[in-house]
């Protein structure tokens, strides 16, 4: 009885494995602004009855645990609202960035080495556009690091 899994509601499909984290990512993004998990789980399709048993909707709980987890992942934002949290999806620049970090402090890598493979990878405007902003000019990163002369 131990290794059974889940309990689920008889005549209620399940969700492939990681679907319901994509739907929930696709309610966020198309959102106006930051969800609580309470608006998240209003927005989701309830899962499709198998035969005619009852449609399952999913607990709030589980939503609260799904969007802790795409957090905890670096694919959201979360804010104080009140007394819990509202989520919103990070853009690609920051989803990027953010596990560019990961990787980098990852334990398990040798930091100098990810690091310096990384750079020795970079194209010449990379290279000159990363010397920019680690000279701290922040203007850089929307300005076009190539020389004058190559604009165009």
């Amino acid at each position: 009885m131990g290794g059974e899994g889940p309990r689920q509601a008889p005549g209620v499909e399940r969700r492939a494995a990681g679907a319901l984290e994509a739907e929930i990512l696709a309610i966020l993004r198309e959102a106006d602004g930051p969800l609580s998990p309470g608006e998240v789980r209003q927005r989701l399709t309830p899962r499709p009855p198998a035969d005619e048993g009852p449609q399952g909707e999913l607990s709030y709980s589980t939503v609260v645990t799904i969007v802790s987890r795409l957090h905890a992942k670096g694919l959201l934002a979360r804010q104080r609202a009140g007394r819990g949290f509202t989520y919103t999806p990070l853009d690609d620049a920051s989803l990027a960035a953010s596990r560019m970090a990961q990787v980098l402090l990852g334990s398990e890598n040798d930091h100098d080495a990810v690091l310096s493979r990384f750079v020795s990878g970079l194209s010449s405007r990379d290279a000159r556009l990363l010397r920019q902003l680690l000279a701290g000019d922040t203007g850089a990163a929307g300005a076009d690091p190539r020389p004058a002369g190559e604009q165009g």
